[in-house]
């Protein structure tokens, strides 16, 4: 029985260190059996960048903590690298041995001109192919999935030079991977970042691509990967599996063939799509004048909304349950929403895709936790909760003296009732004297009311002799 590692490929429009990519990484690694295999991150798209080093700890970082796989940076960063000590023949080929004795090989962002550039004339090709001949993973993704084709798209010089459309010569390796045809690997396939402009098919839009197209070969085709999808082409067993949010699109010549994830797929399916040989739907280019959405594929189910991505489209699900919680004032619901927004953001943080998706994300956090603090500062708590118990005790004691009422009613609740009217807050001779004065105006009333009561039955006939009214003091006299 051999010995040899599986075949795998794996192409991916994008993702490639986001959350939506850990499944489809711990699948990879876990086909390759154990011991897990030596890991390098073949660093050359993003070599040229200031900010390489920080790309490479985030990805190291992102396979290490997420994956659970050790990964290493190859360093073979190209002429341009802002540390020009790895430009040395023994860094060089020091470089070159870790690509070679690596049983998964991952490569992404940055810019495939530059790519093709350092590895066209180098060992690099070679390399990878016998990768895929003799057992390995090679996983590629966005900048990197570019230069797979026999051609590849120079996006930085088209969408943002703004020179003439052309094609540069890729690598080829889908031709020594199986693939027939002269095929063109366009990852980003779905992108809607341009909002009111098509940028679709790695931002070429659909004008472009059209115009690219008519100066391929007879043979050529399109191999188009959503964004946040994966094609994973297990090269032995000749079967490819679709995953992620999106779906993977066969396009020749204007016309398309879409299978979507988790679809079952061979890849002599796939490769009869690619000859035009296999009937079914097709999604034809949308006309000059309509809509560009009118050509955009029908979202999968559980899929984000088209032209946001999965951070921002878990942001606003989670800005959602926060409005919802604050409106039914729960608190702990609130709570619990702003940390799930701050784990999200930290998740995605290793992302090497430069995107402002981050920034955004935090803006919405900071937001919620302001509005938190202004609902803490003014109660959360229903009113009707804490008079309640109040208002049905004073509607028990309904029958008895509305004053004394209310005050035992309050009392029992933890209340202190205080009477409405102006409360005197004088101290002094002058509050004593007035309280003598009460006293002496009580015992007159008194007095008053007796003798009025002796007067009353005085003038009434009694039937027997009555007795004299008793009076204060030793007087006999009635008044």
């Amino acid at each position: 029985m051999s010995s040899r590692p599986p075949r795998i490929l794996a192409i991916m429009g994008s993702g490639e260190t986001a959350p939506t990519m850990v499944t489809p990484h711990r699948e990879i690694v876990a086909r390759l059996g154990e011991p897990k295999p030596r890991a390098v991150l073949l660093d050359t798209p993003y070599g040229f960048q200031e900010n390489a080093s920080e790309i490479t700890e985030r990805a190291v970082e992102y396979f290490g903590h997420r994956v659970q796989l050790t990964i290493e940076a190859a360093g073979f960063l190209g002429p341009l690298a802002a540390d020009q000590t790895q430009r040395t023949p023994i860094a060089e080929a020091a470089a070159l041995s870790r690509l070679r004795t690596a049983g998964f090989v991952f490569a992404g962002p940055g810019s495939p001109s530059y790519a093709l550039s350092v590895w066209r004339g180098s060992p690099v090709p070679e390399a990878l192919t016998t990768k895929l001949a003799d057992g390995g993973a090679v996983v590629f993704s966005s900048a990197a999935a570019l230069t797979l084709g026999r051609f590849s798209v120079p996006v930085y010089e088209i969408y943002k030079v703004g020179l003439p459309v052309h094609w540069l010569d890729g690598l080829d390796l889908l031709r020594a991977a199986g693939f027939e045809g002269s095929c063109v690997v366009i990852p980003h396939y779905d992108n809607a970042e341009g909002g009111t402009h098509d940028t679709r098919f790695c931002y070429l839009g659909e004008r472009r691509l059209v115009a690219m197209e008519a100066m391929l070969p007879d043979d050529a085709w399109v191999l188009g990967i959503d964004e946040h999808t994966v094609l994973m082409v297990d090269l032995d067993a000749r079967t490819t599996v679709v995953s992620g949010r999106g779906g993977l699109t066969v396009r020749r010549r204007g016309a398309s063939q879409v299978f979507p994830a988790g679809q079952p797929l061979g890849l002599d399916t796939l490769l009869a799509a690619a000859r035009g040989s296999v009937s079914a739907a097709r999604r034809d280019p949308a006309p000059a004048d309509a809509s560009e959405d009118a050509a955009l594929p029908l979202p999968h189910a559980g899929a984000p909304p088209a032209g946001r991505s999965p951070l921002l489209s878990e942001v606003a699900r989670l800005e959602q349950a926060f409005e919802a919680a604050i409106a039914g004032r729960k608190a702990p619901d609130a709570a619990e929403a702003i940390l799930n927004l701050d784990r999200a953001i930290v998740e995605w943080a290793a992302d090497t895709l430069q995107t402002d998706d981050p920034d955004r994300a935090r803006a919405v956090l900071h937001s919620l936790v302001q509005r938190l603090g202004e609902a803490a500062a003014g109660g959360l708590r229903d009113p009707r909760e804490l008079l309640a118990p109040l208002v049905e005790s004073l509607i028990t004691l309904r029958g008895e003296e509305p004053h004394h009422a209310a005050r035992r009613a309050a009392g029992r609740q933890g209340v202190r009732a205080r009477r409405s009217g102006p409360r005197s807050t004088d101290r002094g001779p002058d509050r004593a004297a007035r309280h003598a004065g009460r006293h002496r105006l009580g015992a007159a009333r008194v007095n008053q009311g007796s003798r009025r009561r002796c007067a009353r039955r005085a003038l009434s006939p009694p039937p027997l002799a009555r007795s004299a009214c008793p009076s204060r003091g030793t007087s006999s006299s009635p008044w």
